[in-house]
């Protein structure tokens, strides 16, 4: 039957340890300050050393001014124009499920391009048919001037078209 060992965090030598219960103390975390004040404040920490001791630093904090304007951001704030525009869809259920739908396809999609990937020949020849389909475009819609000009009308009446702005 094979036996296991356990290992023991034993703290270091150097470490303060508390007369009455033989505990290692720790230095609590510094807190949050309660509010702007030009008053200093010394926080205290400990800073290890190569050798393996320790050694004490100071910090002074000096607060000046007002606090940013950014500073007092309510969550509500955020989160409200999502609720309203949650409250004024009226098929929840085929949006949640779209959605789902959607999550996965994309889940599906990376592992189908991790999969193309690996193979040895496919990645090479891919690449090179979209080099030679971003010339093409560039050469077809870029360009001469009447060509752009076709290309940026047919992009706005696109736009217009999706977001119904006629």
């Amino acid at each position: 039957m094979a036996s296991s060992t356990a290992a023991i965090a034993v703290p270091p030598s150097s470490a303060l340890i508390d007369g009455k219960s033989g505990r290692p103390q720790v230095a609590a975390p510094p807190q949050c300050l309660p509010s702007l004040t030009p008053s200093p404040i010394r926080l205290q920490g400990w800073k290890s050393m190569a050798s393996g001791r320790r050694m004490s630093r100071s910090t002074v904090v000096m607060a000046t001014g007002e606090p940013p304007a950014e500073a007092g951001t309510d969550i509500s704030s955020i989160t409200k124009p999502i609720q309203e525009a949650w409250d004024k869809i009226d098929d929840k259920y085929a949006v949640a499920s779209l959605t789902l739908a959607g999550l996965i396809a994309i889940w599906g999609s990376t592992g189908l391009i991790s999969a193309i990937e690996r193979l040895p020949v496919v990645p090479g020849v891919l690449e090179l048919v979209g080099i030679g389909y971003t010339g093409w475009f560039i050469y077809r819609n870029l360009v001469f001037k009447p060509d752009r000009e076709a290309l940026f009308d047919k992009i706005k009446g696109s736009y217009d078209e999706i977001t119904g702005s006629n």
